[in-house]
């Protein structure tokens, strides 16, 4: 049986918590959602903004919790009412911790799990667009060299950073993490716990610029990632991008070395040949004086562009690096970020591109270019269905109109959109490519379902707040079920 992630005991010490329980017992890791606890977990009883995990602490032992983290004065009034009416009041102390504070215990157990991990090479990746993709690409990279632990789904934020620390054993060879931001400062934090070897910045763009005055002010949060680097760590940088300089000085302000990637004729890790395909590509790359030809499983320009920072970090972090390379041909798009749905009809088939989980100016131009690689032989309409992005102030409207350059450049036949933005795509683009618009997803989807046909490639792309997965459900029944 493998050693449990904590024992009860780590747990006091490190959160400086006290408990009745017997100090042996083993913990298999921590999770902040009684929904998704497994038995023997510790449960989290942080304070949201929306909802209070000191209300399901019953549940989560329950659940078979092997201990839950809570406040010094909990049960309160509120809990002890609620649990009485549904004769749950009798808790077990012995699997209580009771601590000054639970997100402080969040961030003490994240914090000590990277400290009894100073043998691991640590990755750290940030950036506009990406994110996901390039952490799950390295994860697949760096497999075939050694035991990883990388951040779960998209957990890049003050919860999900101190979270899958505290959740990293002990004799793991590689830890990825991502690190997100949306406020000036926010990596700061999370990047001091991570503590990495090698930061990677995919790119930056114009997100977030309801928060921010300037694209160069995003430039410099994303810079912050440098602050927790370890000495003689490396800052991986996009040459191609224009803010490369900014990035590449603030990085040796902190006495890190850089290397560039890109396609620029600069760049240490350089994109030498790159067949583009629907489904994939063929790539050939200079990853530091060694060139390396592969097949990555998932398709899009930018796609390539990332896994050129991820071979550079297998070889800066002395893995194989041809086996990564031969890894990444079993790397496919993520849920919400790419992943395709092709479905026969009867007819011809429709392929359903599910990009429902985030949205910005780089990650649509993205989605939209990587459309364009949809054959004609193949399917004979190229529908974009859009929803808002989100957070970009009152830049919004010009950032969304100015997306109709690459409706044309993807060669995108129709075009479904929702949300108050959008409508500045929408009136920007030829009747001819007007599928409709609507002021929510919700009322966009009767157009958009009676709309497609049998033969379609249809993208599904808007900000998670834009509600945009559910019209990828509704497009996957209406072609389902005939």
């Amino acid at each position: 049986m493998a050693d449990p992630v904590w024992t009860l005991g780590e747990v006091l010490s490190a959160t400086g918590g006290r408990c009745e329980g017997d100090p042996a017992a083993p913990v298999s890791g921590f999770s902040i959602d009684s929904r998704a606890l497994a038995a023997g977990e510790g449960f989290i009883a942080i304070r949201g903004p929306n909802r209070d995990g000191h209300d399901y602490v019953a549940k989560a032992l329950q659940s078979g919790a092997g201990c839950a983290i809570v406040e010094e004065t909990f049960p309160g009034e509120t809990f002890l009412a609620a649990s009485e009416e549904d004769g749950k009041a009798d808790l077990d102390e012995s699997r209580l911790v009771r601590v000054r504070d639970t997100f402080d215990a969040l961030n003490d157990l994240g914090r000590k799990g990277r400290d009894r991990t100073d043998h691991a090479v640590v990755i750290a990746v940030t950036g506009s667009a990406g994110k996901t993709g390039t952490k799950e690409a390295l994860r697949a990279a760096l497999a075939p060299s050694g035991t990883v632990h990388a951040s779960a789904k998209s957990f890049n934020n003050h919860w999900g950073v101190p979270l899958t620390l505290s959740n990293m054993r002990r004799n793991i060879d590689y830890g990825i993490f991502e690190v997100g931001m949306n406020h000036a400062g926010e990596i700061f934090v999370l990047t001091r716990l991570v503590r990495p070897h090698i930061a990677i910045v995919t790119t930056v763009a114009p997100v977030h610029l309801g928060f921010f005055a300037s694209v160069d002010e995003i430039a410099d949060a994303k810079a912050e990632i440098f602050e927790g680097l370890e000495p003689g760590g490396t800052a991986i940088l996009n040459r191609d991008n224009p803010h490369f300089d900014r990035l590449a000085e603030a990085a040796r302000r902190h006495g890190a070395e850089t290397v560039g990637f890109g396609e620029d004729e600069r760049a240490e890790v350089r994109l030498l040949e790159c067949d583009l395909g629907a489904d994939g590509s063929a790539v050939t790359s200079d990853i530091l004086g060694e060139t390396i030809a592969y097949r990555l499983g998932a398709p899009g320009r930018h796609v390539v562009q990332n896994t050129l920072a991820v071979l550079a970090a297998v070889k800066l972090a002395g893995a194989d690096l041809a086996a990564a390379a031969e890894a990444l041909g079993g790397v496919h798009a993520p849920t919400g970020r790419g992943q395709r749905f092709v479905i026969a009809t009867g007819q011809e088939p429709v392929c359903i591109v599910d990009e429902s989980y985030n949205a910005n100016p780089a990650s649509m131009r993205a989605a939209l270019q990587t459309l364009g690689l949809a054959p004609r032989s193949e399917y004979k309409r190229r529908v974009a269905v859009l929803g808002d992005m989100l957070e970009l102030g009152q830049e919004g409207p010009r950032l969304h109109r100015e997306l109709a350059e690459a409706v044309d450049a993807g060669g995108v036949d129709v075009v479904f959109a929702c949300g108050a933005c959008m409508a500045s795509l929408f009136e920007a683009l030829p009747r001819a490519r007007q599928g409709a618009y609507a002021k929510t997803s919700e009322d966009l989807a009767p157009a958009l379902l009676s709309g497609v046909r049998p033969g379609d490639i249809i993208v599904v792309k808007g900000s998670l707040g834009s509600r945009m997965a559910p019209l990828v459900e509704a497009l996957k029944r209406r072609f389902e079920d005939g």
